[in-house]
């Protein structure tokens, strides 16, 4: 593995975690980022290249398509090329395992805020001259599932506030700005109004909506290779949910909240689909321990 790999900056280790979360499911490379971070810290770090490649057709990628996947996931800090005795191969950049293993605890426990948890408040100053840095930092508080009370100002359920600071550090806007907790939040017409108003609640509930209507009828008669593809769909296609939903309170939330009904059913997936999809993992790869 490459030195400079190696050594992979802690703003490209939290720029890719952003970038995991932002990218479109269903893609080459959200598809491949899917799998790397379900399956290779289970195999040792390590992968042969024509296992990837397979294991991507079980997906519906070719091997054009993957080849570009790798070059963009390479990019960004998570695979490098490691050529070992089962021949050429990929394995996981050490440095990006602390941000794999944040998103695990994101993707698979979705937290959940309590009516009596206390908000974290964000609120910073960054001049004109530095527009770009200030754009960045909001697509970067909104990734991660903050709501905007004004332009400067931001809210979050207190369980982000640490994942707020990396990236005020990240981006080296930590003097620039200030972080509340509070317990108390007054504001005009109750928090279920205002909640509507800081997030963009129909478009989180439209996220969950597409996964029920995607996954809601998925069958149990699969074969180890059927159940790896929809498994590796369906969790590419969820990962994104719980960035972008904080896990806000359901008394603050509409009564029809479709995240009631996503949440179990992607628990459910899971619990049905892994083993299956673990078999066909181990017969590609060859590999011998339990995953």
């Amino acid at each position: 593995m490459a030195t400079g790999e190696l050594r992979l900056s802690s703003v490209a280790r939290i720029a890719a975690v952003s970038d995991d979360a932002e990218s479109r499911p269903g893609s080459a490379t959200s598809l491949l980022r899917t799998i790397v971070g379900s399956y290779l810290r289970r195999l040792g770090g390590w992968i042969a290249a024509a296992a990837l490649l397979e294991l991507m057709a079980a997906v519906g990628v070719n091997q054009s398509r993957t080849r570009t996947a790798i070059l963009r996931v390479r990019g960004k800090g998570l695979l490098a090329p490691d050529s070992r005795e089962g021949g050429p191969g990929f394995a996981v950049v050490p440095a990006a395992i602390p941000s794999l293993v944040r998103g695990d605890r994101r993707i698979y426990a979705p937290r959940q805020m309590d009516t009596t948890d206390r908000w974290c408040l964000i609120s910073y100053s960054i001049p004109e001259s530095q527009r770009q840095l200030r754009h960045q930092l909001r697509r970067r508080l909104s990734g991660l599932g903050c709501g905007t009370v004004t332009a400067a100002l931001w809210i979050c359920p207190e369980y982000l506030a640490d994942e707020v600071e990396e990236i005020l550090t990240d981006l080296g806007v930590r003097s620039s700005a200030s972080i509340f907790m509070t317990d108390e939040t007054r504001v005009a017409g109750g928090l279920a109004r205002a909640v509507g108003q800081w997030w963009d609640l129909p478009a989180i509930a439209a996220r969950h909506q597409a996964f029920l209507s995607a996954y809601g009828s998925v069958g149990d008669d699969l074969t180890p290779q059927q159940a790896f593809a929809t498994y590796i769909a369906c969790l590419d296609a969820w990962r994104v949910i719980p960035y972008v939903d904080p896990g806000l309170p359901a008394a603050w939330l509409p009564d029809d909240w479709p995240g009631n009904q996503s949440i179990p059913l992607f628990a459910d997936l899971r619990e049905r689909l892994e083993d299956l999809s673990d078999r066909h993992v181990q017969r590609v790869t060859g590999a011998l321990t339990a995953m």
